[in-house]
């Protein structure tokens, strides 16, 4: 008798769910992710929903990536198995093995192989739909809205058309390299022999086109990353160094600082003399008090509003500013006081992680193992480190253990970092495969393990990802694109960031999967392609790029690997002007000692200050309970003043006994009345024209005077 087959394995089929759950949550990762870098309430609603669509779709396609992956196996399993036998069902969860069958059939039969449905299948037709969807809004977003949002949100026109034509005079070039690009590829298909346009052509080309400019800019990137990502955290574990270039950090910081306050002075100066030049009737008044509203508000308070000069403005007088300096003026002015509060917080925080690092040197060597702080944050008194992250705790962390998991952690990356760059220099070899995420895979595609399949995909284009992402987080480009973090990030550079994630993305995912050799432009193998590169079209259409470029350009990634190694970038800066931190260089150790001098005078500062709150507070706890026993014998109090009266009007006619007597006589009695005229006041003062400056005088010293009592009016 034949063996009975074992029973069924169960399978758990989630059918869309997976998707639906990643769908939501990484919504919520990107919403979390940008609010750090932006402050909602300030930022306008279009822009923060601009840059949360850009990031929330490519997180998407990062974490989406692996299920397609997943699926796909399971696909090619059940072609195989229906080209093996026909009548077998495509989409069968599982088709069982007949022993009986297979032992009287011929030794090189193929057999039918068991296929389980992954945990996170997704039913067919829906991926497709799903990628097409995220891909071209992606590509809508980074190369037509956000270059054009990005115009619009530094433009310093005063009205919606006034942006709206600033915007498109910008982008004119911007959009006539594209399109000169996407002319040149269209010329190359139209004149070689054996190739025809259509739709399905000319998007290809597209793709083609966008994803060209992506890996460029991608393989400059990941070289950058693969090496300074393990080395941050190798460096974070040396806290003698850490505290050094937080030491060199300030010094460079606090000249950026003054340049920001000086900057912001001379504007405010020409805002200045630009509120006194334009009157209340004058056409472009308008203009200027949107200029006044968006300085900051103690400069508001001091120059205020023009309002009480009624003097009408002369049309031939051409020392009067036109729309277009003004317009100058205002995107100047949106500039220098985004860049004035960004200096002014980073400098806050920049001082606490210094106190803290020097914390941290002086607890080493406690022998008490309780952490203890230079300066207490009442923010942190929560129930957190109140019962979990106590200050033995605390000191556990930062003294033992974080040297230790950080080092651990740098030794992780680096090694996963030399498989990245092995792969991608081995990545076009399939006979033999010799990248080491296609071996990882193929060995767990043969037991179908897909839960192992998954997890590896997902830490590989995660590392990828961070790889990538973290280097546009740290590039700062002249001040013009820089991601702040504490919600301290302009519009310009959270757009900005935004275009580059939509082009970085897509080529990234491509680029994964020619390194697990799941492209067929890469692996020229005949299997089931991925829902994700079903979308991109056939490469094959541009032959140089599909065959050349594709191919051997990643390979430079070990050249920029080498470069980032040994601070090739980090030198030529410093040989440029821009000063960077470099052990050993003199440059650096004078900005590491000014740092320090620095950072000793506002401790100084911050201990004077805590000081006096301290005392404030035991004065108050000592004789706050008084004030009742002060009110009560007020009318005590009083009587004494009266008595101390009738000896003054005595003291007139006698002579006093002694000096103490006429010492005290003459601390207690009342000032003499004086008289506040207003010719007593000059015209000179900065606020005497303003309404919220204006010193205004109280009824009791008015009614004091004796004469010329309405001349202020």
């Amino acid at each position: 008798l034949a063996p009975t087959p074992p029973p069924p394995r169960a399978v758990l089929t989630m059918s869309g769910a997976a998707l639906a759950i990643d769908v939501v949550v990484v919504f919520f990762l990107a919403l979390l992710v940008l609010y750090r870098f932006a402050d909602f309430r300030k930022q306008h609603k279009l822009v923060v929903i601009a840059t949360v669509l850009a990031w929330y779709l490519c997180f998407l396609i990062v974490i989406i990536l692996p299920l397609d992956v997943t699926t796909t196996i399971y696909r090619q399993c059940t072609v195989d198995n229906s080209r093996i036998s026909p009548t077998s069902a495509p989409n069968s969860s599982k088709t069982p093995t007949n022993k009986t069958n297979t032992t009287h059939s011929l030794p090189d039969s193929p057999v039918l192989q068991e296929c389980f449905k992954p945990w996170s299948y997704i039913p067919d037709g829906i991926l497709p739909v799903f990628w097409r969807v995220v891909y071209w809004t992606s590509q809508f977003l980074t190369w037509i809205l956000l270059p054009f949002m990005q115009s619009y949100a530094r433009s310093g026109a005063f009205s919606i058309t006034g942006k709206i034509k600033t915007a498109l005079i910008e982008n004119a070039i911007y959009y006539g390299t594209y399109l000169l690009i996407f002319g040149a590829l269209l010329i190359y298909v139209a004149v070689h022999p054996g190739l025809r346009l259509d739709w399905y052509q000319l998007q290809t080309i597209g793709i083609t086109a966008a994803n060209t400019w992506g890996l460029f800019l991608l393989v400059l990137l990941m070289g950058y990353g693969l090496v300074e990502i393990p080395r941050s955290y190798w460096n974070a574990a040396r806290r003698g160094y850490l505290l050094t270039k937080t030491q060199f950090k300030v010094a460079k910081l606090v000249t950026e600082k003054a340049d920001a306050e000086e900057t912001l002075e001379d504007v405010m100066e020409e805002v200045r003399k630009l509120n006194q030049t334009v009157k209340y009737n004058h056409p472009l008044r308008k203009y200027v008090d949107t200029i006044l509203r968006k300085c900051p508000i103690e400069y508001q308070e001091r120059m205020g509003r023009n309002m009480d000069d009624y003097e009408d403005f002369d049309e031939e007088n051409s020392s009067f500013p036109n729309e277009k300096n003004l317009v100058k003026l205002h995107k100047q002015l949106i500039y220098v006081v985004q860049r004035q509060q960004r200096t002014r917080v980073q400098w806050a925080l920049l001082l606490e992680e210094a106190f803290h690092l020097e914390d941290v040197a002086k607890n080493e060597s406690s022998s008490s193992q309780q952490f203890v702080r230079s300066f207490q944050n009442e923010e942190r008194l929560n129930w957190f480190t109140r019962y979990i992250y106590t200050p033995r705790v605390e000191w556990y962390w930062e003294c033992l253990l974080r040297g230790v998991c950080y080092r651990i952690l740098a030794v992780l990356l680096s090694v996963f970092s030399i498989i990245v760059v092995w792969s991608e220099c081995t990545f076009f070899s399939t006979s033999p495969v010799l990248s080491l995420f296609a071996i990882f895979i193929q060995v767990a595609e043969k037991t179908y393990n897909y839960l192992y399949i998954e997890l590896a995909c997902f830490i590989s284009i995660f590392f990828l990802s961070n790889c990538i992402y973290s280097t546009v987080f740290r590039i700062r480009v002249f001040n013009y694109y820089y991601l702040a973090p504490h919600h301290q990030t302009d519009a310009y550079s959270l757009l900005f960031s935004g275009m580059l994630f939509c082009r970085l993305t897509p080529p990234l995912c491509l680029n994964f999967l020619g390194l697990i050799h799941m492209d067929s432009a890469i692996s020229h193998q005949t299997r089931e392609q991925t829902a994700y590169t079903s979308i991109m079209g056939s490469m094959r259409v541009i032959s140089f790029i599909a065959d050349g470029f594709y191919i051997y350009y990643p390979t430079l990634v070990v050249i920029l690997c080498i470069a980032t190694y040994f601070s090739l970038g980090t030198r030529c800066l410093n040989l440029l002007g821009f000063q960077q931190f470099m052990g050993d260089n003199e440059m650096t150790s004078d900005l590491v000692d000014e740092g320090k001098e620095l950072i000793k005078r506002e401790k100084r500062k911050r201990q004077r200050l805590e000081d006096g709150e301290s005392r404030r507070r035991e004065w108050k706890e000592r004789y706050g309970n008084q004030k009742e026993e002060f009110t009560r014998n007020r009318g005590s109090h009083t009587e004494i003043a009266e008595s101390l009266q009738a000896t003054k009007r005595a003291s007139k006619y006698c002579r006093s006994n002694s000096k103490t007597e006429r010492d005290c006589l003459e601390l207690l009695q009342d000032p003499e009345p004086m008289d506040f005229n207003a010719d007593s006041f000059s015209d000179d003062g900065p606020d005497h024209n303003s309404e919220l400056g204006r010193y205004q005088p109280s009824g009791r010293y008015l009614s004091m005077s004796r004469s010329r009592i309405f001349d202020d009016i």
